[in-house]
């Protein structure tokens, strides 16, 4: 009888990693991460489709979706980074998640959707406090973070702004 330990093998390469197809679309947001550009906003127009059907801007159903997306884009993101690198653009869960969030108890109105799809984007793009904080951890929680982050800066514009009457007449058309 032989004893035999098996070190992990230095020289393996990125496609033992590959994350499995049903990883790919759900990380990717229905394969939105693949766009050849602008994949955060694809995966961000990806989020409108499923706010679109009717109900599911209802606190039952999209309080829910919110956190099904986060702990499993945590889990998709965590696999994608591995395969792809820090924060991969193929990773677009997570502006599926900041969409939903930024439109969270909100009136379903065509104006504050096209409002808080340009807001989210812009405080996805900048990176806000402590949103750049997050996006400079590595892992599926750090993926996820900034742009729930973006998603709260977004909601809470989108609050105040109905809190000014005139605002609150021109987002309510």
């Amino acid at each position: 009888m032989s004893l035999q330990i098996n070190f992990p093998n230095p020289n393996n390469d990125k496609a033992d990693m590959e994350p499995s197809l049903a990883t790919k679309l759900f990380a990717s947001a229905l394969f939105s991460g693949y766009s050849p550009v602008a994949s955060g906003t694809v995966g961000s127009a990806v989020a409108l489709l499923f706010y679109f059907i009717p109900g599911f801007e209802s606190i039952t159903i999209i309080g829910p979706s919110i956190l099904i997306v986060f702990f499993g884009g945590i889990k998709a993101g965590a696999a994608m980074e591995k395969r792809y690198g820090h924060d991969p653009a193929e990773v677009t869960i997570d502006e599926v998640l900041g969409m939903w969030i930024s439109l969270l108890l909100l009136p379903k109105i065509i104006f504050i959707v096209i409002a808080a799809f340009f807001i989210f984007r812009f405080f996805d793009i900048i990176k806000p406090f402590p949103a750049r904080k997050f996006d400079a951890m590595h892992g599926g929680l750090g993926i996820m973070m900034d742009d729930v982050i973006a998603g709260i800066y977004t909601n809470i514009v989108l609050q105040i702004a109905l809190l000014i009457p005139a605002l609150k007449e021109l987002l309510l058309r």
